[in-house]
């Protein structure tokens, strides 16, 4: 029996209170991605140092994205929670790329 909230009463009568914690689920927010998409401003090493001083990425990694970026039309540059992947997006704007928050393929 679990008790109510004066502790007398037992789960199942009318005058008990039954309290459930739920932990949210993660998982609902992922996956979404961000994509960088092909523009005609921008030139390739610029797209390349932004990739590498914003994200951290190598310089081959860099250039990887870039390559698909300028020969594919985008590429996704990061995935993960929606929030992260749209201040990413902001971020990628003001650098002047052009980008986009999308869900990512399951």
């Amino acid at each position: 029996m679990v008790p109510d909230v004066a502790g007398s009463s037992p789960v199942g009568r009318p005058d008990s209170v039954l309290v459930e914690e739920f932990a949210p689920d993660v998982t609902l927010d992922v996956p979404w991605c961000t994509v960088v998409w092909n523009d005609p401003v921008n030139l390739m090493p610029y797209v390349t140092r932004v990739f590498m001083t914003y994200f951290g990425y190598s310089r081959p990694e860099a250039e990887r994205l870039m390559l698909l970026v300028h020969h594919e039309g985008r590429a996704v540059v990061a995935t993960g929670p929606r929030e992260e992947m749209e201040r990413h997006t902001e971020a990628m704007h003001e650098y002047g790329l052009w980008a986009s928050v999308q869900k990512a393929d399951a």
